[in-house]
């Protein structure tokens, strides 16, 4: 495949790959087409792409050997944990956040900017096109954090939905975080309206969406929470936060609260079609119900909640209900790998674990990473299935290697199979991974960011 860059305003072909759309009736092609022009898919199909204008010069990539899908949308990160990784190996989540917000406190822009580059280029190398990220650690002095971020997703090149987050509930309020780390709760929310004006772009193709995120029950407070939530509405924005994750969450809301954290979300005001919450491991079926009800979405993190044992989220029962599912590489610091693809087959597996052989199928796995994680976000209208109109944000992987080249069908592959080499990674059209390497960014110069600010911080 020759490279990309160098022409990147022409129309672009993808030929000869299996194609997995993802569209709402699952269409797939054993060998078709794709063709990208003005940064959207100009038309997929079947065999070869007839009726090109031939006027106009095309850039043409023969995919043999290759499974084209959408790219993938993780639905919840912690990308500043980057440079934290490894730590707290054998904690509980409440034992691991202990252990690391002393270390987090000394957190400053190069290392915030550092750990997102590093992390991003991760993401893209392994299918990704479109990050959350949710930061809620801002110490005083640290700098502009929030602005850091957005400027390596640019660099990078992903798709990104940054999260400002926030936390105002220290230890001697009643919170687990240490009081010298949380943010007076109108600072808080002065800085959330400012993330929104300053990054968010509500356009169709936006590159970057700005969302609103206190932390946790247990270290936002009621009135932090429900002040979000409002100013989030007023600017027409998505509500993001932690919820039902341990157990230990939920004795703190039945012993704080008088209610159970779902209860808890839908008193406050974040229960609704504009939010996803992150883990949902602990859901009964009246706050599955609930959560389904106002059309609320959920990113599953199935590899952290495992690292963390705290639990196997009942997926099968949420996608049954309705709710729109999500998957979630979650922080670097719980889930140490990275990858999203790898969720893939983790998701299904967890699913499996818990209900059975047919609890998840490999194509419900491709959902969740692609049009549900769309659907959280409130993007499934432009990304997340391979159809006409939509973004080019693409996704083709090498499935003729030693590791997959015995599997016959090529979605199997991806998702039983180890993670698939990442040939071509489109985000709008533009190449920013070609033959599993990055080509907007130096791999070499994020590895030594990252490798410098992990060691400042724990000097």
């Amino acid at each position: 495949m020759a490279g990309l860059t160098s022409t990147p305003s022409a129309p672009l072909l993808i030929e000869g790959c299996a194609i997995a759309t993802v569209d709402a009736s699952g269409r797939e092609f054993e060998r078709g087409h794709i063709l990208v022009d003005g940064g959207r898919i100009a038309a997929v199909g079947a065999g070869s792409a007839d009726g090109i204008d031939q006027t106009r010069p095309v850039r043409r990539i023969d995919a043999t050997g290759c499974l084209a899908t959408p790219g993938l949308v993780n639905t919840h990160h912690h990308l500043y944990q980057w440079v934290t990784r490894g730590l707290a190996q054998q904690s509980d989540l409440f034992g691991w956040l202990t252990e690391l917000y002393p270390i987090w406190a000394r957190i400053r822009e190069e290392e915030v900017s550092a750990a997102v580059g590093a992390g991003l280029g991760w993401l893209a190398l392994s299918g990704c096109t479109t990050t959350t990220d949710h930061h809620y650690v801002f110490p005083a002095g640290a700098g502009d954090l929030f602005a850091a971020e957005v400027a390596e997703a640019a660099r990078v090149g992903l798709r990104f939905h940054p999260v400002r987050g926030s936390m105002d509930l220290g230890r001697s309020a009643g919170g687990l975080p240490p009081d010298h780390l949380v943010e007076d709760t109108d600072v808080a929310l002065a800085a959330t309206a400012d993330a929104i004006d300053r990054f968010s772009d509500p356009a169709p193709g936006a590159m970057v969406r700005v969302a609103v995120g206190p932390c946790s029950p247990f270290s936002a407070s009621e009135r932090l929470m429900r002040e979000a939530a409002a100013l989030a509405r007023d600017r027409g924005v998505r509500l993001h936060t932690h919820l039902a994750e341990t157990v230990d969450e939920e004795k703190y809301c039945r012993a704080t609260y008088g209610c159970t954290p779902t209860e808890y979300a839908e008193r406050l005001g974040w229960l609704g079609d504009d939010v996803w919450l992150a883990h949902g491991v602990h859901l009964d079926s009246d706050a599955i119900g609930r959560i389904a009800d106002t059309g609320t979405g959920l990113a599953h993190c199935p590899s952290s909640n495992a690292r963390l044992g705290a639990g196997v989220a009942p997926v099968r029962e949420l996608l049954d209900a309705g709710v729109p599912v999500g998957l979630g590489v979650d922080g670097a610091a719980s889930q140490e790998a990275g990858q999203l693809v790898a969720e893939l087959r983790q998701a299904l597996l967890m699913a499996r674990l818990r209900g059975g052989p047919t609890a998840m199928a490999a194509r419900e796995a491709l959902v969740l990473a692609t049009r549900g994680g769309a659907r959280c976000l409130g993007r499934d209208n432009d990304m997340g299935s391979l159809e006409e109109g939509k973004l080019a944000d693409i996704a083709l992987w090498r499935v003729d290697g030693l590791g997959h080249a015995d599997i016959a069908d090529p979605v199997a592959a991806l998702v039983f199979g180890a993670p698939a080499p990442v040939e071509l990674l489109l985000v709008g059209g533009r190449p920013v991974v070609e033959r599993g390497r990055l080509t907007t960014v130096d791999e070499r110069d994020l590895l030594h960011r990252a490798r410098r600010a992990a060691a400042r911080l724990r000097a």
